[in-house]
Parts: structure tokens; sequence; C-alpha cells
């Protein structure tokens, strides 16, 4: 029989909204670390304390409980707060362009949150640099399913842990070909985890500052820093450059035409230091627009090189 779990409610200044702050952390529809049922969201991590299996309900307009079974859930539950946005601070975000003061007069709740959990956030954005997603989204459920432990409590069927630091270590190279993980991301991925105890100490940093250092590790460049900062530390100005769509998505929502990063970069310089915030805001209130793309590019298949 599963333990008792933990539970802890946080009520919010207005209306709560998990939901939007937490669908990041989702990586595809069969992510075995998050998962929607019975109309909650359902997150593991690998803790600094170890596992933890959490539920979360939003159970009011300004109310959510989360429920947490495993070793880590002492720890989880404490960091709820700001893993759920309650410490987002959008002070000064004043938006003067219309698209995107309309987007935040119709999502004015939208709040960033933080996991803290730094190698959980880069780890998967590095399988996800220069592929498809849906190749990404694979590997990551490959390797999570298989490496990973089973998730504590009553999580739903084949919910995994994500491998702590030294497993990923360990993880043998042929394993991330199988994935159709190539031989770059995987030696990125495995240098990550060999200095997680130092990228963990990042979060007590500036967030501008623990980008930069980020990116001095080899094999992770703007876009990956921006990533996982953006997760990581809910930091609202990580603008991941060097996105495939994002420049295009940006133009076309805001000027009518397609841009490239230069261009994104200047247009979004007068929301620093909210240039992420306004960015999801467009996302998440439904007023971005998308470009017609060409033809998907399509998916390599490393397993049979």
């Amino acid at each position: 029989m599963d333990a008792e779990p933990l539970r802890r409610t946080v009520a919010f200044s207005g209306p709560a909204s998990p939901t939007l702050t937490l669908s990041p952390l989702r990586r595809g529809p069969g992510d075995p670390c998050f998962q929607l049922a019975d109309g909650a969201i359902w997150k593991t991590s690998m803790q600094t304390s170890g596992p933890v299996s959490a539920r979360i309900l939003k159970t009011g307009r300004d109310t959510v409980e989360c429920e947490a079974w495993g070793d880590g859930a002492a720890e989880f539950v404490d960091g709820l707060p700001a893993f759920l946005g309650a410490h987002d601070d959008a002070a000064g975000f004043a938006p003067r362009e219309p698209t995107i003061a309309a987007a935040y007069r119709r999502v004015p709740h939208l709040r960033l949150g933080r996991t803290e959990r730094v190698l959980e956030a880069l780890l998967p954005a590095v399988l996800e640099q220069r592929v498809a997603g849906k190749d990404a989204f694979r590997a990551w459920r490959l390797l999570v399913t298989k490496f990973g432990t089973p998730a504590p409590g009553p999580a739903p069927a084949r919910m995994r842990v994500p491998p702590a630091a030294d497993v990923w270590r360990r993880i043998p190279s042929w394993e991330f070909h199988l994935a159709n993980v190539d031989p770059g991301r995987a030696r990125t991925l495995v240098s990550c985890a060999q200095r997680a105890a130092s990228l963990e100490r990042l979060t007590a940093r500036p967030s501008a500052d623990a980008r930069e250092a980020l990116r001095s590790l080899p094999g992770v460049g703007e876009w990956t820093a921006a990533e996982t900062a953006q997760r990581a530390w809910g930091d609202a100005d990580a603008l991941s450059v060097g996105d495939y769509h994002l420049s295009n998505v940006v133009g076309c929502t805001l000027l009518g035409h397609r841009i490239d990063d230069a261009e994104m970069l200047e247009l979004l310089e007068p929301l620093r230091p909210h240039r992420h915030r306004a960015v999801r805001l467009l996302e998440v209130s439904g007023m971005a627009r998308n470009p017609r793309y060409g033809a998907r590019m399509a998916i390599p298949d490393l397993r049979s090189l």
C-alpha cells in the first residue's frame, strides 16, 4: 500500500493557472515524467533528497493542491509555490506594443514557474538541439523509461523518475545510438551530467549570470541555455534565440511578416527584462500567428548507421 502523501495548498492573489505554468515542462504527450490524468497534473522529479511523484490539482479559482510521494516529497512540497509561479515578479512589465498588450489583458494571470532542478531542465533541452521535436521527445521517453526509476506512489502507469546524474554519466554510447541521439548531443549530455553539482549551484546566481555560465559548457549555446533558464529559474528574459521557428512567429504576429533572430532581438529589446514573458503571453493567449512552413524535414535514422 502506498504511504500517505504529503499535502500542501497554494493560494494565489488571482486566478490559479497551473496548466499554463507547468505545460513547458512536458516533453511531448508520452513524457514519462509529466502526465495528465483525471483533471490533475502528475509530475516526477529527482530532488536532492530523492525521487518524488506529485499530483497537482486546481481546487478553486485561486487555489492549487499538491499531493507528493517519495523520499523527495518534503523538498518538492517546500518548493511548491515557486514551482507554480507564486514568486514570479512581473513588476515593470507594461508592454506598449498593441498585440502583446492585448495578450497580457487576455491572460493577466500567466505565471512563470521555477523547478530549481537545472540538470532536469538542461538534458532534455540538449536532446532537442537541431532536431525535430518528435525525435527529441522519443529519445527522452526511451532513455528515461530505460534508465529512470519507477514513480513512487499511485502515479499513472509507465511514469518514471528521471535518472540521477551518476546514471546519465554511465549510459553506454550505444544506448544513445538506439535512441537516435547523435554522438555530439550524447557527449554534451554526459558532459553536463558530469558537472551536475556545479550546475545545480547556479540556482543561487542571478539568471543572466547563470545563463552565461551555462553557455560556457561545450555544446551548450544560447538557445539551450535559455530553454534551461526558462524552466529551472523562471527566467522572464530568457529568449530562445536560435529557435527554428520563434523569430518567424514573433515577426508574423507583431509585424505580419517573417523576420530573423537579429530583427527579433531589436523588436523585443524594449521589453527587457521580460522578453520571454512576452513570447509566452503570445503563445498562451492564442494570439501567436504561425507562418506556413514547408515540408517537414525528414528525421535521420542514426540507428541504421
